[in-house]
């Protein structure tokens, strides 16, 4: 049963009679803070009050007297302003346990009762190129909120938008005719691609640069011109004018501000390859790389032979370094429908946004104009090639053709807002208005030098070798660990390598999904793989000290099981841990209400601080008769709430560490 939830039906209808909508005041009914309050806390008294024009601390008293809350909470007790204190009955409590303790799968937690058709669209790297941090986060969030979805009940399609097509492999592709070292290749396909990748790319940026160079000089002398004209504008007594004045300076500035780093970076592209003789003598023999780029992308689209050849080979290198990753991870996917899948479907997109009169022409692009945004979603360019935008407008409608989708998330990182809420727009006024479009934003992984996190050259950290770093550092980690222990070390050297595996690609993990979502956070090797703390490692060690309980009173699983007694509290640290795993329900609400994993995370780390209370302050394997046999039920239910609950985070356990 989910007890927040069972509370909040209780006052629903209490509620209504005095108000139309009580989702509002039902959100004010929340575990208490402090076991002083009791175990759950309704603030509802307060708004409510001030809306009926009465004292909020009568309006909590009449509450009280018309819920029902008789079977499972002792009286309610008004505090304060108006706060209504809630503790649940212990025999109510001792059912509910017993309950959570006889279902062995779902630990007490109902699927919802009506299942919604649920997309997510996450990871989505681009298949040319290897994996590096950027990516850890839109993977691990999207596999955490697939597998929690799924536990509710939830039909959950996982897409991987794959980037396979489009300008990055073109570029390749003419990197690969003019500048393969077949040496390289051999040794390191991959690496090789992105070393074309990048040479191609900073040849189209440095003649991009040497065009647009005077122009952006021009353009700011232009503005600094026009700042001293304002500047030494008098507006006088007249006020109105001034305030103008001022905040046109302000504007001013800022655009000076942005033309300067503009034209910072374009001699800083123009500098990195005239100091390079080699990049300088390429860029001398392709002054026209970009239009040749553009002419192998027409090819590739055309279905030219030898474009398509590269192409294919490209993909088979680049699929196999990715399924590695994602072995590593332990993450799959329903479908993986990259950008290659939809190309054929571009131009019949346009066709309908032009047909419904959505899509007109503008400098020779097709734009979709929209009322709440200033500059409009651009469908095609004025060459004639599509962009991102009408690839997930494809996507849109084969997803709603496809499987009617009730809910469409997209696990991406915050820059791309402004698309997304482009995307949802049009998606909407196109024909598919009935599902909700959900863009699961996050933040960047940063440095302990407070910058996106780089390695020491400036480069962006490979997400491979992250995964061999997390690992090596638990290996350390487990070696110390088991090097310590009284009777001496117990584990080989392959078994240190499995635990450590394990150790080090969940402590990676939690690592992110631990971090609010929508904020930046910072990386360290060291504090997330730390036996203290919040952290995974110390989660499953948690899980393993049950296992030790277990080994070492040779219980057998199954029969305690299938023995089963009323829990007991005789300490009050049993009660409090028996609360909190029947919050396992409201912690799976508390995901889902937003999307955030962290809530999960954090649910878990105080439930195991309190195992640890719990283990420090009531002998376990000491205890006798029905008191051992229900410490023993509390730690089986804990072990089980861990495993799951760290299951769907989409890590794994260890039986020892």
């Amino acid at each position: 049963m989910n007890l927040l939830q069972e509370l909040r039906s209780r006052f629903a209808p209490v509620l209504a009679a005095h108000v139309d909508q009580v989702a509002p005041l039902l959100t004010m009914i929340r575990p208490a803070q402090d076991d002083k309050f009791g175990d759950y806390q309704a603030n509802c008294a307060m708004p409510l009050g001030k809306r009926l024009s009465k004292p909020p601390r009568d309006v909590a008293a009449g509450l009280v007297q018309q819920v029902d809350l008789a079977d499972l909470a002792e009286a309610p007790e008004v505090a304060g302003p108006g706060f209504i204190n809630i503790t649940i009955r212990d025999d109510f409590l001792i059912e509910q346990l017993g309950k959570a303790f006889a279902d062995i799968q779902r630990l007490g937690v109902a699927p919802v009762t009506e299942p919604r058709t649920i997309i997510i669209d996450f990871s989505s790297p681009n298949v040319a190129k290897p994996m590096h941090v950027g990516h850890i986060r839109s993977t691990v969030i999207g596999d955490s909120l697939s597998r929690v979805l799924r536990f509710l009940g939830h039909n959950v399609i996982t897409d991987n938008h794959l980037g396979d097509w489009g300008t990055q492999f073109v570029m390749i592709i003419y990197g690969y005719k003019h500048f393969l070292v077949e040496s390289q290749w051999q040794e390191d396909p991959i690496k090789e691609l992105s070393r074309l990748y990048r040479t191609v790319r900073g040849l189209i940026d440095y003649h991009d640069a040497v065009k647009a160079l005077p122009e952006a000089e021009e353009l700011l002398g232009k503005q600094q011109q026009r700042l001293a004209e304002f500047e030494n504008t008098d507006p006088g007594d007249e006020k109105s004018l001034a305030r103008k004045l001022k905040k046109d300076i302000k504007s001013l500035n800022s655009k000076i501000r942005d033309q300067k780093e503009k034209i910072k970076n374009q001699r800083a592209t123009l500098e990195r390859v005239k100091s390079d003789p080699e990049q300088s003598d390429l860029a001398g023999h392709h002054k026209n790389i970009g239009q040749a780029v553009l002419e192998e992308t027409a090819r590739l689209h055309e279905g030219d032979p030898t474009n398509l050849e590269l192409w294919t080979l490209f993909m088979q290198h680049g699929r196999a370094d990715i399924d590695r990753i994602y072995e590593r991870l332990s993450i799959s996917f329903d479908v993986e429908l990259g950008e290659s899948f939809y190309h054929e479907q571009l131009s019949g997109v346009v066709q309908d946004l032009q047909d419904k009169e959505m899509a007109t022409e503008s400098e020779g692009a097709l734009c979709v104009f929209l009322d709440n945004h200033d500059a409009p979603m651009i469908v095609r360019k004025r060459d004639g090639a599509f962009l991102y935008a009408t690839s997930d407008l494809a996507t849109v409608k084969y997803r709603m053709e496809k499987w009617h989708p009730d809910t469409i998330l997209y696990v991406v990182d915050f820059r791309q807002g402004e698309h997304f809420e482009k995307l949802f727009d049009v998606a909407r006024a196109w024909g598919f208005p009935d599902v909700e479009y959900q863009h699961v934003r996050f933040g960047t992984v940063m440095g302990e030098d407070g910058k996106p996190f780089k390695t020491r050259a400036g480069d962006t950290v490979g997400l491979e070798p992250l995964l061999d770093e997390a690992e090596s550092r638990a290996l350390a980690v487990v070696a110390e660990q088991d090097d310590q222990k009284p009777e001496g070390p117990e584990f080989s050297d392959d078994q240190r390598t499995d635990i450590a595996r394990v150790v080090g690609i969940g402590a990676l993990k939690y690592a992110d999904l631990s971090q609010n979502r929508s904020s930046d956070y910072t990386f360290s090797y060291d504090k997330m793989v730390e036996m203290r703390g919040n952290t995974a490692t110390y989660l499953q060690y948690g899980y393993a000290r049950v296992n030790g309980i277990f080994r070492r009173g040779n219980v057998n699983i199954e029969v305690l099981r299938a023995r089963a007694v009323p829990f007991q509290f005789a300490e009050p640290i049993e009660r409090r841990l028996a609360l909190e795993l029947l919050r396992f329900a409201e912690a799976l609400d508390d995901v889902v209400a937003d999307y955030r994993p962290n809530q999960l995370a954090q649910y878990l780390f105080e439930m195991t601080q309190l195992f640890f209370v719990f283990f420090d302050k009531c002998p376990v394997l000491k205890s006798e008769g029905d008191l051992r046999q229900s410490r023993l039920q509390l730690c089986d239910l804990t072990a089980r709430t861990l495993k799951k609950g760290l299951w769907l985070l989409g890590i794994d356990v260890l039986e020892k560490m």
